[in-house]
């Protein structure tokens, strides 16, 4: 379900933010400032790996900065994308297919900073498959190096069915795209996972015609507190969630 999600949403995952490039822009700045702040020191172009790359997002932003970016992803449709940005722009970054779960069994070791951005996390549906993808991450890290993640505050989403989330309308090409999510918790509504429909209702400025377009996945509500407890059952020291340097809250962890 996550691929076919990411698959159908890679031409259309820009118009998520208001400004897709100023989006890149900021991300890989304050993301820079953070891993600078948290791990100082060491040679200033870091060994970067981001394990849920999506389209680009924080990978784009870090690679303009002057890092050394690997990044996967588990769509072939986003890396494929990615990799068109890259190039676009000029930034050499190694992109490659791969699920998070496998981190290190595809990339290896020695990186100064894995990372996991934008809510990724959530996508695995247990504690399990969650704690051994921290222990992935981890075993990509030279020792002394630090992972981030960032995600979702669940402890601040309401519970229930029929929750629409508004993303706003964004006119590109003659098009108006009008984007907003549904989220239905299971287990009438009270439960730790929700199934969400990523709504794309365009139309053409010129004739009217309207076409909607709808994404469906799961994703598993788990609460910040949690994943930091993952992250040091998986071996990670110096676990702790970070507010206001992110557009989410970020949780860090290194590497004895």
């Amino acid at each position: 379900m996550t691929n076919d999600f990411y698959d159908e949403l890679a031409p259309l995952y820009h118009l998520i933010y208001p400004d897709w490039n100023e989006s890149i822009r900021a991300q890989g700045d304050k993301l820079a400032q953070l891993i600078g702040a948290e791990w100082p020191g060491g040679n200033a172009r870091r060994r970067v790996l981001d394990v849920s790359c999506g389209i680009g997002t924080q990978t784009l932003g870090l690679a303009a900065l002057g890092h050394a970016l690997t990044a996967s992803d588990l769509s072939p449709q986003e890396i494929e994308r990615a990799r068109h940005e890259a190039q676009v722009r000029g930034l050499d970054v190694a992109f490659s297919v791969c699920d998070m779960r496998e981190a290190h069994t595809h990339h290896g070791g020695g990186f100064d900073i894995v990372m996991s951005c934008d809510n990724s996390m959530p996508h695995l549906q247990t504690d399990e498959d969650l704690r051994a993808t921290f222990r992935q991450m981890a075993a990509c890290l030279r020792p002394g190096g630090g992972c981030v993640v960032s995600a979702r505050d669940y402890a601040k989403e309401e519970r229930g069915s029929n929750l629409v989330k508004h993303y706003g309308a964004r006119v590109e090409n003659g098009l108006r795209h009008v984007l907003f999510q549904v989220w239905d918790f299971t287990d009438g509504g009270k439960g730790e996972h929700y199934d969400l429909g990523f709504f794309f209702v365009t139309e053409d400025l010129a004739t009217h015609a309207v076409s909607t377009r709808v994404m469906r996945s799961r994703y598993y509500a788990v609460s910040t507190t949690r994943l930091c407890e993952l992250m040091r059952e998986a071996g990670l020291e110096n676990v702790r969630r970070i507010d206001d340097a992110f557009f989410q809250p970020v949780l860090v962890g290194t590497r004895p």
